[in-house]
């Protein structure tokens, strides 16, 4: 394995720190941007996408201390390797279980990440945890520069960046924060929030982004328009709406605790009960359960759990975290069942 220190570690967006961390999980900018004079990746041969995928690994050496990244192939990496990838947001799903040269390349904090051969040759990502999309936005703009200057992008005057999906011309910038609204979910309230995002041209995705579910009271709030509008237009649209999402659900947890505080402890308790316990858990189950327990934390209902813990059992109950834990694949069943002695046993030390 490649990945030894994802064993123990969680990246960056997992990590718990920044501005309203307690709902926002974390804050995420991606450029979308292709090599000028070469074949979008969904046409190109096996020969032009290698070519595209050496010039951005010498690009991405290049950067040198400046940004040290970690580059890694991924056409011939096990599939379990390329899951956990997934699972920690440095690459999409898309690019995990592509076909043909692909790379990713990411920096030891798993800030930054470059993903080559994606829908489109490149796509840059930060990421911070907490609510800091500006911040993100300022530290994307010099790799973006600093790319550019190695290779030259496909752009046109009128359009912008040319890009292989039409959604995505111009700017090329999706940007989007991840939030965690139990309270919303709980009253339901969520779908008013989410028709609201939807009327101002927001997307509401699941926890992985395009094409998931919301799982465990997780949603993901992204741009939909890039065409037209400029990059601070676009963080302006998201920052112009996230807060009244976070003060909408901030009072809905006072109101659960002030009408309803018997009724939400149980709730908390019960998942708290169940993953302490349980000796068989889906992947869905837990998520279920580890965001009851997260919102215990962060409303001050939970002793003796951190959200160290929770973040961490959050991320390695996962299927490809579970697998590179245990060193092998695993089935399905065995996978719920090892789930089940992790969060265990990590509720099993903080207990103790």
């Amino acid at each position: 394995m490649i990945f030894e220190g994802f064993k123990s570690e969680v990246g960056e967006w997992l990590q718990g720190t920044g501005p309203d961390s307690d709902l926002v999980i974390s804050s995420r900018v991606r450029l979308a941007r292709n090599l000028a004079n070469s074949p979008f990746t969904s046409v190109a041969n096996e020969d032009q996408s290698r070519k595209v995928a050496d010039r951005i690994g010498v690009a991405l050496d290049r950067l040198g201390s400046g940004l040290p990244l970690q580059v890694y192939p991924l056409e011939n990496r096990p599939v379990v390797e390329r899951q956990v990838l997934v699972e920690r947001h440095l690459v999409s799903h898309e690019l995990a279980t592509g076909e043909g040269p692909r790379l990713v390349g990411f920096d030891e904090t798993e800030s930054f990440s470059v993903m080559g051969n994606e829908e489109d040759h490149l796509r840059l990502q930060v990421m911070k945890s907490g609510n800091q999309l500006d911040q993100a936005w300022e530290q994307m703009c010099p790799l973006e520069r600093a790319l550019e200057e190695e290779l030259q992008f496909a752009f046109h005057s009128k359009y912008g960046y040319l890009t292989a999906c039409p959604t995505n011309v111009g700017t090329g910038l999706r940007a989007s924060v991840m939030l965690h609204l139990p309270a919303l979910v709980i009253t339901g309230q969520i779908e008013q929030v989410t028709s609201a995002a939807t009327k101002i041209h927001l997307a509401v995705r699941g926890l992985f982004g395009e094409g998931t579910e919301a799982q465990g009271d997780f949603f993901q709030i992204s741009n939909q328009r890039t065409l037209g509008l400029t990059e601070e237009q676009i963080l302006d649209n998201i920052a112009s709406v996230l807060p009244r999402i976070i003060e909408y659900e901030r009072k809905l947890r006072e109101e659960l605790l002030e009408r309803r505080r018997e009724r939400i402890e149980d709730r908390i308790g019960r998942a708290y009960g169940i993953l302490s316990h349980a000796h068989v858990m889906t992947s869905k189950e837990a998520l279920e359960h580890l965001s009851l327990v997260r919102l215990g934390v962060t409303m001050g209902l939970l002793d003796g759990v951190s959200m160290t813990q929770v973040n961490r059992m959050f991320l390695h109950s996962q299927p490809g975290h579970l697998q590179c834990l245990q060193g092998e694949p695993l089935s399905s069943d065995d996978r719920d069942r090892k789930r089940a002695d992790l969060l265990r046993g990590i509720l099993g030390d903080s207990a103790g």
